[in-house]
């Protein structure tokens, strides 16, 4: 039995931060590393009213975090990274973060990551938060979905594929490659 609900409960959040940091700390672990620090930087930046989670019986199932005008899901700012990171540790890692873009979109509703757990893979959990997603962009007057996915995740990219989602363009990250570990992102498009 699996239940979406819009919005993440505070109980939920180190839960939250921890699977986020499963699915995106292979990209992001250079920059945003050492884990525990990581975890700690996630879990401050996380707005709960920016997401849609997937619970069960085992608890946390999934999440797809989205962006709007207000904020993104996991975004957090200069300031929180030098809270978590220190000074010094702020700042470089702001200067990378902001090499990488987070352009705001205001024809299409932009999801921020999308999460499932390892073990809860292939059943469902992905498709179900995909739909809601598209649900929650419609009800606010959204006329399409837009991602992006790293070119090395075949896996999330046939997901998207089958639930619809079009590539609308590769972007080359270039020398950031060496630190982020992929080579493009692509931009899907699904829509509503």
């Amino acid at each position: 039995m699996m239940e979406l609900r819009a919005g993440l409960p505070d109980a939920l959040r180190a839960e939250a931060a921890a699977l986020y940091w499963n699915a995106f700390g292979g990209k992001l672990g250079r920059v945003l590393g050492p884990e525990r620090l990581a975890l700690a930087f996630v879990e401050r930046v996380m707005r709960a009213d920016h997401c849609i989670v997937a619970l069960g019986p085992e608890g946390l199932l999934g999440l797809a975090g989205f962006k709007t005008p207000e904020g993104s899901f996991a975004g957090g700012s200069p300031a929180d990274l030098r809270a978590v990171y220190g000074r010094w540790g702020g700042v470089w890692r702001s200067g990378v973060m902001q090499l990488l873009g987070g352009e705001a979109d205001s024809l299409r509703f932009l999801l921020d990551g999308l999460c499932v757990r390892p073990e809860m893979r292939g059943r469902g959990i992905g498709s179900a938060l995909l739909a809601a997603i598209c649900d929650e962009g419609r009800a606010r007057g959204y006329g399409a979905v837009r991602l992006d996915v790293v070119d090395t995740n075949p896996r999330a990219r046939a997901l998207y594929e089958r639930r619809g989602f079009v590539l609308d363009r590769s972007t080359p990250i270039g020398p950031l490659r060496l630190v982020f570990g992929f080579r493009a992102a692509h931009t899907m498009v699904r829509q509503l």
